[in-house]
């Protein structure tokens, strides 16, 4: 069998009967039985699909782990089962193309065992996180070591993360996009500290499944731990973006299929009166066709996009496929009505975790707002220059 249909058969089985409980638990509570899923998965061959054989993966391109990724994301426990989760698989294909074998040892290797996690720093509370060239985040130089000063948020998996890549500036006088560069800092560098994990939607995540304010004062980060030259933060930020946008559009698609085969279980399940269905309503029937249509719309356009990698494709398929999941999910809540409330599903953990597609990695607006000057310029208009 594919690697797909391997993961399939071991998360519908497996995992998908756990996912209520474990959901509902502490992640302390949680861990030991997704480590033992972990520990299966690794025996099996499956783990960290993208990152090549000498690193414990299995040297999938992204063409190949994109089907992969999407039955992933059927489970919110997926991609982290086989340690491919976001910021991680982000971190470690730049500390891959980008990093000394120094920089590898130190922080690629304990986090492709999956000993350890990482997390990316980046967005700022004081600044608008859809332009990453303005920045607050300071990284001076002085001697063999850079002083960094600075405050972040939504820093995804700080809690308990062995490092952070930050990204700050280093060069306020140079061009917008050559300003920042990209430090790794090490979670037990004096003056690195995790304010608080933010509370989203109500609720507040632990370890790998949080999201933190963190400060950055007088850190003092050698210059051997900057990733890349200096300069090259925003280019390195947008290079690890393109591949990361990608693997969340099939994780969405993942989940809206998902959604949609809980709506059509709960619309032939579900009688409204002796021996009728809601499967038999006209509106529930046009969902699950809309929703059909949706969906696979969303996947050849991913697929397209993949082969192509260009950034009107990445940026149409952002806010694209984040409005398919949010209908999809919409839809499948409304056909369970109260129930789809409820924790008894995955459905609202997804409605309220997932709400935040459309604005994480650029909002639509954004996004839209790329495609449409793409393709104004074709056409010689003075709009393509954006405002």
């Amino acid at each position: 069998m594919r690697p797909q249909e391997i993961l399939r058969q071991f998360i519908q089985e497996q995992v998908w009967p756990e996912e209520a409980s474990l959901l509902s638990k502490p992640w302390t509570e949680a861990r030991p039985r997704l480590d033992a899923w972990r520990a299966e998965i690794q025996r099996l061959g499956l783990w960290l699909p993208p990152l090549p054989p000498a690193w414990g993966g299995q040297g999938l391109s992204l063409v190949e782990f994109a089907p992969v990724s999407e039955v992933l994301g059927t489970s919110p426990f997926g991609h982290w089962l086989v340690n491919c989760q976001a910021p991680d698989i982000g971190n470690m294909e730049l500390l891959l193309q980008h990093g000394t074998e120094a920089q590898k040892e130190r922080f690629l290797a304990p986090v492709a065992r999956g000993d350890a996690h990482g997390c990316f720093a980046m967005t700022e509370p004081e600044h608008a996180g859809s332009n990453p060239t303005w920045l607050d985040t300071r990284a001076r130089r002085e001697g063999d070591a850079y002083i960094l000063d600075g405050h972040k948020w939504f820093t995804t998996a700080a809690d308990g993360a062995a490092y952070a890549i930050v990204m700050a500036v280093t060069d306020p006088q140079a061009p917008p996009h050559r300003r920042a560069s990209l430090l790794i800092v090490p979670a037990d560098t004096p003056g690195f500290m995790i304010v608080r994990n933010l509370a989203v939607m109500g609720e507040v995540g632990a370890d790998a499944f949080s999201h933190a304010e963190v400060r950055f004062e007088g850190c003092r980060v050698p210059v051997d731990l900057r990733l890349g030259q200096e300069g090259e933060g925003f280019a390195l930020a947008q290079e690890r973006l393109g591949p990361g946008r990608i693997h969340h559009c099939m994780r969405w698609i993942g989940i809206a299929e998902r959604a949609l085969d809980l709506l059509c279980r709960r619309a032939v399940s579900r009688e409204l009166s002796p021996g009728k269905t809601l499967a038999e309503k006209q509106t529930v029937q046009e969902w699950i066709a809309e929703s059909r249509a949706d969906i696979d719309a969303a996947r050849l356009l991913v697929l397209d996009t993949v082969r192509h990698l260009d950034r009107e494709r990445i940026s149409l398929i952002k806010f694209f496929v984040a409005n398919v999941l949010q209908r999809v999910l919409d839809r499948a809540i409304q056909v369970h009505g109260a129930f789809g409330l409820t924790d008894m599903t995955p459905l609202s953990w997804w409605f309220r975790h997932e709400r935040g597609a459309r604005i994480y990695d650029g909002p639509d607006e954004v996004h839209k707002a790329v495609v449409a000057r793409s393709v104004l310029k074709r056409y010689g208009s003075g709009s393509a220059q954006g405002g």
